[in-house]
């Protein structure tokens, strides 16, 4: 009887232990950047977990607008301005997009989403975004392997929105965080979003 509560206990203790590593961990921290040609009072923030994923599968999928629309459910919904998103992101284009917090409160005006690097050796993607608010929203998505078919998934932004900065970073940090939780849907469920 009592290895079986300690049989329990230490399994208990694993998957807790595994529960914690894949739950978001989030910092932030004051930075100087330059914002037309003056510099500036931002605010780095860092929002990193653990998915069961392969590394193959989320990269293919991080590639896609459909998963973007996908994690951000239930926080924020995009409409495009112009076209409809490609199905893959594209190195070089500029998407506009109207933003409705919750689906019906809009946000920010106008947020335009540059798509400055897709690394496939490095599986990085980094964007150059803005709107009315956030001056300054540059996104930095990187994955790393870790074997036994999890990954380590980060999300990096850098934020500039003058007197609003504070508060708009609270706002990004609540977004990212609920973004990695969506993500453990997509592992979970196994979803494709490349098809």
């Amino acid at each position: 009887m009592k290895k079986n509560i300690l049989l329990f206990g230490i399994l208990g203790l694993m998957s807790n232990g595994y529960a914690q590593n894949n739950k978001p961990k989030s910092k932030t921290e004051k930075v100087v950047i330059e914002y037309k040609d003056k510099s500036v009072k931002g605010k780095q923030l860092t929002v990193s977990s653990e998915i069961p994923m392969d590394l193959d599968s989320a990269w293919a999928n991080v590639k896609t607008p459909a998963l973007l629309e996908f994690v951000a459910k239930g926080m924020i919904r995009f409409k495009t301005i112009e076209s409809e998103f490609p199905k893959k992101w594209e190195v070089g284009q500029t998407y506009g997009v109207k933003m409705r917090i919750f689906g019906f409160i809009p946000f920010g005006g106008t947020h335009y989403l540059f798509i400055e690097k897709i690394d496939d050796n490095n599986n990085t993607i980094s964007t150059k975004e803005w709107d009315k608010g956030a001056k300054v929203w540059n996104h930095d998505v990187t994955m790393k392997d870790l074997g036994n078919g999890i990954i380590h998934y980060e999300d990096s932004i850098t934020i500039y929105g003058g007197v609003m900065t504070r508060f708009i970073t609270a706002f990004a940090k609540r977004f990212y965080v609920h973004r990695q939780k969506r993500w453990q849907i997509v592992a979970k469920e196994k979803l494709n979003f490349t098809e």
